[in-house]
């Protein structure tokens, strides 16, 4: 199976030049990766500390491990590559790594020359990013190498016949880092050892947020002393559930922040509201006090809403696009609703249990839970409450991490 794999990865590779068409994120896909080799001849007698992440959610987990290892290895550079352009777009320019490239397909010659041609002293790599030929290739080098807030289910590729070749690459990590006993027992009965519980490094990274600054004076100016209900990452399925209560609701105030900011989905979900709306993008000039629904059209400022938020909703969850970071307003102590299919995502479970974060079917079920919230503001203390003691109590991933692992750097 190895070798059928490395087979169509080579073929895709080969055809990806043929598919810029297919939409403007599959061309960033392909168009990215041309300069790559390039840009990594001008790094390469640095040393070297390479971050590989899938996407945006994977670089967020990573960061509070950058942080440190920055701290504490001034010397070295730290080399984020990215799978997905959706995270390569957004943090290109970020100043905490000193590069940041997409990475090469996982094609033999690409790994081999990729870790051949850089000075890196180790490697990380952030939840399910598994690429065989890469892990052989650093594992040759005698590069450590780690897997950090990872999570295993017995469903997974890896513990299947026909996945024996990728389970194989599990083994290249000199140690594994999970984010729950789960994971542990799921690595535990396939017969790994080099693992141990972390937890996920995305509750240090929400938990730094409260010592931010998360003042936005766009934000006073629209809340003033209303109730705020936050809309984040919210895509068409979830839209459909919470319009309404919207519509119908008076006196609070909403922000919805959706996922994809293309101009034709926003002035569609705009068409949809009867309420006083305002562009984040054309709020200049324009009566924020007076605006009911406040709609943010672009990336980056969701963290810092949250903040301002007393009651939230997180996206993804209604359809198939998957839960959203429930984390970013639990950490600042907001009730939260999701949507129905959360089952993949350990903290949403775990937090609905304790009862500060509600589960939702469809928009009359959202109504009710909505409406209690925003009338009941003991409820909403209460769940809020709830849900910042959940994060807090479950940050210190970062420390065991790099306790593991600050030995190895040469």
């Amino acid at each position: 199976m190895k070798s059928i794999y490395s087979a169509l990865i080579q073929f895709l590779e080969w055809i990806l030049p043929l598919t810029t068409w297919i939409s403007p994120k599959q061309k960033q896909f392909v168009e990215g990766r041309k300069s790559v080799w390039k840009q990594l001849k001008s790094i390469e007698a640095t040393q070297i500390i390479w971050i590989h992440t899938a996407s945006l959610g994977e670089y967020e987990q990573a960061v509070p491990v950058m942080k440190e290892l920055k701290t504490k290895f001034p010397d070295h550079k730290l080399l984020v590559t990215f799978f997905s352009p959706s995270g390569f777009e957004v943090k290109k320019k970020d100043p905490l790594p000193d590069f940041v490239f997409y990475l090469p397909l996982d094609t033999k010659s690409n790994a081999k020359n990729f870790v051949e041609s850089l000075n890196i002293k180790l490697a990380i790599f952030v939840k399910y990013e598994i690429w065989p030929n890469y892990l052989n290739a650093l594992a040759k080098a005698e590069i450590p190498t780690y897997l950090i807030s990872a999570l295993f289910r017995k469903e997974q590729i890896y513990f299947k016949p026909i996945g024996q070749f990728l389970k194989q690459a599990l083994y290249q990590f000199e140690h594994i880092f999970v984010q729950n006993e789960s994971s542990l027992n799921q690595l535990k009965q396939a017969g790994f050892t080099n693992m141990s519980i972390s937890g996920d490094t995305r509750y240090d990274r929400v938990t730094q947020q409260l010592q931010m600054d998360n003042q936005l004076d766009f934000m006073d100016e629209f809340k003033q002393d209303k109730i705020c209900f936050v809309f984040g990452s919210s895509w068409p399925e979830d839209e459909a559930v919470f319009m309404d209560f919207i519509n119908s609701t008076t006196n609070v105030k909403f922000v919805i922040a959706p996922h994809e900011i293309k101009a034709q989905k926003v002035q569609s979900l705009v068409e949809k509201l009867n309420k006083k709306v305002v562009l984040h993008s054309k709020m200049k000039n324009k009566n924020l006090a007076e605006a009911e629904v406040l709609v943010i059209d672009r990336i980056g400022l969701l963290s810092k809403i949250y903040a301002y938020a007393d009651i939230g909703y997180v996206g993804g969850g209604m359809g198939n696009a998957g839960l959203h970071n429930i984390l970013e307003p639990a950490t600042f102590g907001v009730p939260i609703v999701i949507g129905k299919n959360f089952q993949k995502f350990p903290e949403a479970i775990e937090l609905r249990k304790y009862a500060g974060l509600f589960s939702v079917e469809n928009a009359s079920e959202f109504s009710k839970i909505a409406s209690k919230l925003v009338k009941n503001h003991q409820l909403r203390k209460q769940t809020g409450m709830i849900a910042g003691h959940f994060v807090e109590a479950r940050a210190g991933a970062t420390r065991l991490i790099i306790e593991k692992i600050v030995g190895k750097i040469g």
